[in-house]
């Protein structure tokens, strides 16, 4: 069985909680620490995960703000 690196298992959680309506468009994530105490990983870990969601358009980030939840009509394919 293939091993997956951790930032694409963890983004694959979040793009299926949006997906199951768990995070909602608008919703704030956890930061970049509270995010890696969460999965236990280094936060360089989840800057991946974070710059990984961005490319797919899952997520957005304000400067200052914090990182939120884009809608899923503007990334998610219809089945």
């Amino acid at each position: 069985m293939p091993i997956t690196a951790d930032y694409i298992r963890i983004a694959d959680e979040i793009v299926a909680d949006v997906r199951a309506k768990r995070l909602t468009p608008g919703e704030k994530l956890p930061s970049i620490t509270e995010l890696a105490a969460l999965y236990k990983v280094s936060p360089s870990t989840v800057k991946q995960v974070y710059v990984r969601l961005e490319a797919l358009r899952v997520i957005w980030r304000h400067q200052g703000k914090g990182v939120f939840v884009n809608d899923p009509k503007l990334w998610m394919r219809e089945p």
